[in-house]
């Protein structure tokens, strides 16, 4: 009897911490989303919260009882409607609140990430090369704000873990650049925002 209880009592944890999420201006949505070999080979050199893997993240932005995601992704930054944003992924989305001592930075690092509206996809995922990719924004947006870094940046890896050789997808990828893989550059992902001790996982959106 007690197992069964237990058992209940975990299922509607788990289906409260799904369902009862509204979204904040500044929260951040972690996915996995569907982008094919490249977002595979993320997956497999990052790890996020819980051990989930999320390849694109971008940051909640509310305006007039609309909701938008804010995001560097496809050709530049963009301000995109959530329900185009959900789209992106078949699996349920990961919400990241910041904690509460950090919430009053939240609104210069949106009018930091509107201000970059339209500047190119950083394709060549370098850091600090006036270009963006999605966690390089939301690592800038409060960089700005807070006046120091609130997340952190790692040295990136490009190399499968099980081989310890280049990825196959990311040295095509980087020979048609014509440039050097930046192996060992500093760097963030998106699973490393999501277990940020600066923020907290409310629950998840499908």
């Amino acid at each position: 009897m007690k197992n069964k209880t237990f058992l209940l009592l975990f299922l509607l944890f788990q289906f409260s911490f799904s369902q009862n999420v509204k979204l904040k201006t500044g929260d951040i949505l972690f996915q996995s989303m569907n982008c094919g070999p490249l977002c595979e080979a993320i997956n497999e050199v990052t790890e996020g919260y819980q051990g989930k893997d999320f390849s694109h993240l971008g940051m909640v932005y509310i305006k007039n009882d609309s909701i938008f995601v804010i995001e560097a992704a496809g050709k530049a930054v963009k301000v995109t409607p959530y329900e185009t944003f959900k789209t992106y992924t078949n699996e349920e989305m990961f919400v990241g609140r910041l904690k509460n001592k950090y919430r009053k930075y939240i609104p210069e690092a949106i009018t930091f990430s509107l201000q970059q509206v339209g500047i190119p996809y950083d394709d060549e995922y370098l850091y600090d090369n006036g270009k963006y990719y999605c966690s390089e924004l939301i690592y800038d947006a409060f960089l700005h704000s807070y006046k120091k870094p609130l997340f952190d940046l790692y040295p990136m890896t490009f190399k499968s873990p099980k081989s310890n050789e280049y990825f196959e997808v990311w040295a095509d990828y980087y020979q048609k650049l014509k440039m050097e893989i930046p192996e060992g550059q500093l760097g963030c992902n998106p699973g490393g925002i999501s277990t940020s001790d600066k923020l907290k996982i409310i629950g998840t959106l499908r």
